[in-house]
């Protein structure tokens, strides 16, 4: 019966087989992610395993036609950007102002702010530092969420996001996989040349779309990186969609809206891009990297014990020998911190 027992559940739980990515993924590489809450959800695990990556400068960005935007965007400043612009570069829409907030929609609305120069200024910044990041990266993360897009009836422009503004200002449109892959090939032979791509499709459920526009959706996006992947050598693609739709595909791995994936599927997600993406000591270095960081978040009962000041001292050794043993891994503020309490 016991063995029965075990045959039942292999036999109820399919795994994604996942062929390990072409180039691994190291300490050595500049990593720039962009996309959806997943993409922020996964580049949060590689900081904390501290990978050299930038996260969607320019906020959450749902669909492959807003991606597109911010690439450009990012690659249309020079090297050396204007930091005392009074202004938006003229890469992005004008600022506008509703119900008390100044925003653009070319950003997420984390970047809105009701003070102008503020609002400004934050934006400014966010395009400097995807800037800065497009040309140093070498590695790419993108994230698609949804192939369904808001046209501004104005001026006919997809938004990255409507900022809450009246129904009646958008358009809703799908895109398709031709439109999307034209979209991409264009950027391939320009600002993407030289960069290595990670694509993924977001395993986050679009509910306001419908189930059938949702599923319509993900569809669209899984061809169109399918096709992306057989033009451009450079270009792979990662299945967290497929892990959490097939191989999990149960409530419990969602978050209490049945929407976003828990963390405990997110974490299992990061467990097989880990698998996929760096090879042994790699996953060994980010492994005891994360238990460092961890740490340092960590805010003790009594941060002035001799106990917690040993545990300081102890986390600064290990850093030492990771930093000795990997010299592309940087610690400077988690060694300044346990320094100080250390004292």
């Amino acid at each position: 019966m016991k063995s029965n027992d075990t045959a039942a559940t292999t036999l109820f739980r399919t795994v994604v087989r996942i062929e390990p990515l072409r180039t691994r993924i190291g300490y050595g590489n500049r990593l720039l992610s962009l996309g959806s809450c997943f993409a922020d959800n996964m580049a949060r695990r590689m900081q904390l395993a501290k990978f050299r990556v930038t996260a969607s400068p320019t906020g959450i960005l749902f669909n492959p036609e807003s991606v597109a935007r911010a690439i450009e965007a990012f690659d249309s400043i020079g090297a050396q950007p204007d930091t005392t612009a009074a202004s938006l570069p003229h890469a992005v829409r004008d600022i506008e102002f509703a119900s008390g907030r100044y925003f653009s929609y070319d950003f997420h609305s984390s970047l809105s702010a009701a003070d102008r120069a503020a609002a400004c200024a934050g934006m400014t910044r966010a395009l400097q530092n995807g800037a800065e990041a497009l040309r140093g990266s070498d590695t790419l993360i993108i994230t698609f969420g949804t192939a369904w897009v808001y046209r501004l009836r104005r001026d006919g422009e997809v938004v990255a996001n409507c900022h809450k503004q009246p129904q009646a200002l958008f358009e809703r449109e799908l895109l398709t996989v031709q439109r999307i892959v034209d979209r991409y090939d264009a950027l391939f032979d320009g600002p993407l040349r030289s960069k290595r791509v990670i694509f993924t499709v977001s395993p986050v459920r679009h509910l306001g779309d419908g189930l059938q526009g949702n599923a319509l959706s993900k569809a669209l996006l899984r061809v169109a990186v399918e096709e992306l992947c057989r033009r451009h050598p450079q270009a792979e693609y990662f299945p967290s969609y497929e892990i959490v739709c097939d191989e999990l595909r149960d409530y419990r791995f969602y978050a209490d809206d049945m929407t976003h994936p828990s963390e405990v599927a997110v974490d299992y997600i990061w467990q097989r891009f880990a698998e996929a993406a760096f090879d042994e000591a790699t996953r060994r270095t980010a492994e005891a990297a994360r238990r460092i960081t961890r740490a340092a978040e960590h805010r003790p009962f009594d941060s002035g014990s001799e106990e917690y000041r040993s545990f300081c001292r102890t986390m600064i050794r290990r850093i030492e020998d990771l930093e000795t043993e990997c010299p592309d891994i940087d610690f400077t503020e988690e060694r300044a911190l346990f320094a100080r309490a250390a004292e």
